[in-house]
């Protein structure tokens, strides 16, 4: 698989702060990514680096086939990591004609850039009158109109309101769909279940996980318990090799399984143990779920 952007063992120090810990990563053609982990996670810092706005304490990294230089790799490159900065007192379509005219580009990209991005319509009018969500999309047109390789996005959804966040989603979608490699870095575990294919889970500078989406979620569930014999029905799950990680709170079990079982099997089990469930649930686990788990094992 083409090979676009390759971390290894990038560190990253502010004076006593590591912000970036030994983090390794392979971006490959073709597929969204998700830089996932809460604000403080060094989502933004590897970012910076890889665009070469930070530089890095340790490690390295390179684009593409590693014999390009990062000044002549960043051409092939789109990025919005701040927040859209265009002249206020002129229309989408001169901020774009100016961007244009700085990175040598021909000023026919411009439509077919703003006709993605939905602002075709609006592009006579001035930047000031654009409402959050569509200054951020003018941002994505403006980010697109080199045909980048791949287009790397900070947080594109913060502080947009619920259509907002639709509308930038969808845009993402169909930029991927026809083949530009995404990466984009988010604190929102909807955000990278509905729109990434693959994941980095970061939490203080640290990676947790990094794979396919889909197999990130896709373990065996778990069962939400509740009987009156809670003692001997912890006990039998502990000694039944199908269950792994086995949680209680209150009077709730939540028995994580390490393979494939149906809740009536399940049931029947129990109950020739002699033990009867009062409440049974089987539930497979979310992105969300599997987050808390690899931050909570992570624990200082």
């Amino acid at each position: 698989m083409e090979s676009i952007l390759t971390i290894n063992n990038l560190t990253k120090k502010f004076g006593y702060l590591t912000a970036v810990k030994d983090l390794s990563f392979t971006i490959n053609k073709g597929n969204v990514y998700g830089i996932l982990g809460p604000n403080g996670s060094g989502k933004s810092t590897t970012l910076g680096i890889v665009l070469n706005v930070v530089n890095k304490t340790e490690g390295n990294f390179h684009w593409f086939d590693g014999n390009t230089t990062t000044h002549d790799a960043l051409k092939k490159v789109g990025a919005i990591i701040e927040n859209p900065n265009f002249y206020p007192y002129m229309t989408a379509f001169q901020n774009l004609k100016l961007v244009c005219k700085i990175k040598g580009i021909d000023y026919s990209k411009i439509d077919e850039k703003l006709a993605i991005v939905g602002l075709l319509e609006r592009k006579e009018s001035k930047f000031r009158t654009y409402s959050l969500g569509m200054k951020q999309r003018l941002a994505i047109a403006s980010a697109l109109l080199n045909d980048p390789e791949i287009l790397i996005l900070d947080e594109p959804t913060n502080g947009l309101d619920p259509q907002g966040i639709h509308q930038i989603r969808e845009i993402i979608k169909q930029i991927a769909a026809k083949g530009t490699t995404i990466l984009l870095a988010s604190h929102l575990l909807d955000e990278v279940e509905k729109v990434c294919s693959h994941v980095v889970v970061l939490r203080k500078g640290v990676k947790l996980y990094s794979g396919r989406v889909d197999e990130m979620i896709s373990s065996h569930g778990f069962f939400e318990l509740k009987c009156n014999k809670q003692d001997e029905l912890i006990q039998v799950l502990e000694n039944t090799k199908t269950f792994g990680k086995i949680k209680v709170q209150d009077n709730l079990v939540t028995a994580f399984l390490n393979e494939p079982m149906k809740s009536e099997d399940f049931n029947k089990f129990l109950f020739e143990k002699g033990i009867i469930l009062t409440h049974l649930v089987q539930r497979k686990e979310s992105l969300e779920e599997q987050f808390l788990q690899l931050t909570d094992n992570k624990q200082n």
